[in-house]
């Protein structure tokens, strides 16, 4: 009988196991060409002999790691919380305050949305460099504070979950709109606001374009992403060095989504029911 069972699941989930070895594999191979030396890592073997722990030092000792990570940090945490701040009140707008013209201003965020960000490279750029900025983290935190288009429209999609009964009874308790948002809107929306908010910490840990434009010129201000570029480039030889720092880059982003997985899952669930 269990092998039974452990037939039948595997039939039944065949498709989600076969995706699930997709992606586990490059992951795999990262980690173990970590741990080879430089002669191994250019044969064909798969798996270290010796390990070679000296890597994940020598990755330490060859790139400035520290720095790299709290730039990224940096730029990230305050990338999130500008988001917050700016997206979540004009997402509670277009979800539950009606007004002329909202469908108009809805349909804005959706082609904001969907607007290629090289488009508006050019013109921003020119505006940074006018305020003599270019080569700091202010062109890349700063325009977070306008919002995000595609967090409004999920945090968005959230609120119209949350039944209006919960509103009617709070304005019968002579809450504001204000008061909505704080006191009911955004206990309810913990999950989305928590879906949103790992959306944009991830992107901002993984972007490479933004720095390559506006920090490539003080390496004291390269994050994690540009960092790791710039170290493939000087390193190409030592794959073992590199395929460490790799994994020492992926490693944050993994911890927190393992630890904030059933919040993301549970955000990105209900996004998509109408209340």
């Amino acid at each position: 009988m269990p092998t039974k069972r452990a037939l039948s699941y595997v039939a039944e989930h065949a498709l989600l196991l076969a995706l699930a070895f997709v992606f586990l594999v490059p992951v795999v191979f990262v980690v173990l060409t970590s741990f080879m030396g430089g002669n191994q890592t250019l044969t064909g073997a798969l798996w270290p002999n010796p390990f070679e722990w000296s890597n994940y030092t020598k990755a330490f000792d060859t790139a400035p790691l520290g720095r790299w990570f709290a730039n990224s940090l940096l730029y990230a945490g305050t990338s999130t919380l500008l988001m917050l701040v700016s997206s979540v009140p004009v997402a509670y707008v277009l979800a539950k305050v009606r007004f002329r013209f909202s469908g108009v201003a809805f349909f804005v965020v959706i082609v904001a949305m969907l607007l290629p960000p090289q488009v508006t490279q050019v013109p921003l750029y020119a505006v940074w460099a006018h305020f003599r900025v270019v080569g700091t983290f202010w062109p890349l935190i700063l325009p977070h504070l306008f919002g995000s288009a595609f967090s409004i429209f999920l945090l968005r999609q959230f609120f119209l979950s949350i039944p209006k009964e919960y509103i009617d009874a709070a304005r019968m308790d002579g809450n504001g709109e204000w008061g909505i948002l704080l006191r009911i809107m955004v206990p309810m929306a913990k999950p989305g606001i928590a879906a949103a908010s790992i959306f944009m910490f991830f992107q901002c840990w993984n972007d490479y374009y933004g720095p390559l434009l506006y920090t490539s010129e003080n390496p004291d201000n390269w994050p994690i992403a540009y960092g790791l570029a710039s170290f493939h480039g000087s390193h190409s030889t030592d794959w073992g060095v590199i395929m460490a720092v790799t994994t020492l880059a992926t490693l944050p982003v993994v911890v927190v989504f393992f630890f904030a997985q059933r919040t993301f899952v549970q955000g990105i669930t209900l996004t998509g029911v109408k209340g």
